[in-house]
């Protein structure tokens, strides 16, 4: 007898397609890509420089003769990697602060939440740029400057979240029979709001991705001679009459890594919403 899909125990098992695989599909061919070039991502080669694409460099050659492709495949790891860092150290600073105010009674509530408020009246991108600005452009003060600003929204997600299910009666009989209050975060709390957590976690990744190649195209992000997208872009803005091709290539790397990302928060967000 086969089983229908409108039962919602079977949707909570079906993974988010197409979003899912092909952000899977989109990071093995990445990590491949990288093993398989014969190329040096920063071995210049001034005898091919500006080359246009070809079988011999697919993608072409940039301004120092290094080849575009490997550039983007090696430039997924600071693009991607760095993003994914930043935006998972987020999502755990705002659901720990989330989880507190709303455990913890009015006061630590009101405070935690007027703090994330101060955190929210400046501008994420602006903020970024002040605070790499500040201590000087490397990617160690841009990664802890895009923390910074990153945590705020998972506090107001969580918070919002947890309160509603603190009121449920199975928390409320978890706390008469005296089970201590970190378990009720871990064992109830947190399982009932890591869907949401999740949406707003994609959504916060392909965002932090257009935050670093941005922050790397104005100079404050990854340094030369390291491959990153923004940072590629820069180094071909230059060119862009003579070689559009050291532009476009990195471009619609950001261009396919957000697209992929935001698809499968949004499968994500609209499975969420049916089983609910």
């Amino acid at each position: 007898m086969s089983m229908s899909l409108s039962n919602p125990n079977v949707k909570q098992t079906i993974p988010a397609m197409p979003g899912t695989w092909t952000l899977m599909v989109f990071a093995l061919t990445l990590g491949a890509g990288m093993l398989m070039t014969p190329y040096d991502p920063t071995q210049a080669d001034f005898l091919n420089r500006l080359a246009t694409p070809s079988a011999l460099h697919w993608f072409g050659t940039d301004h120092l003769g290094r080849d575009i492709a490997t550039r983007v495949l090696y430039g997924s790891f600071w693009s991607l990697g760095l993003s994914l860092g930043v935006v998972s150290i987020g999502a755990a600073i705002g659901t720990i602060v989330g989880l507190v105010a709303a455990q913890n009674g009015r006061w630590v509530d009101m405070i935690l939440m007027r703090t994330t408020d101060s955190f929210f009246a400046f501008p994420e991108l602006i903020s970024a740029v002040t605070i790499a600005g500040l201590f000087g452009p490397s990617t160690m003060n841009l990664v802890l400057a895009l923390i910074v600003v990153s945590w705020m929204k998972f506090a107001r997600l969580v918070r919002s979240l947890a309160i509603s299910v603190v009121q449920q009666d199975y928390i409320l009989q978890a706390r008469l029979n005296g089970l201590p209050a970190w378990r009720v975060l871990w064992q109830h709390n947190l399982p009932n709001i890591l869907p949401g957590v999740f949406v707003l976690w994609t959504n916060s990744w392909s965002r932090t991705i257009l935050a670093i190649s941005g922050l790397s195209f104005l100079g404050f992000g990854v340094q030369p001679p390291n491959a990153e997208w923004g940072a590629m872009l820069l180094d071909g803005k230059a060119y862009l009459l003579t070689a559009p091709h050291i532009m476009i290539f990195p471009g619609l790397a950001v261009l396919f890594a957000v697209l992929t990302i935001n698809l499968t928060g949004d499968r994500w967000r609209d499975r969420l919403a049916d089983n609910i």
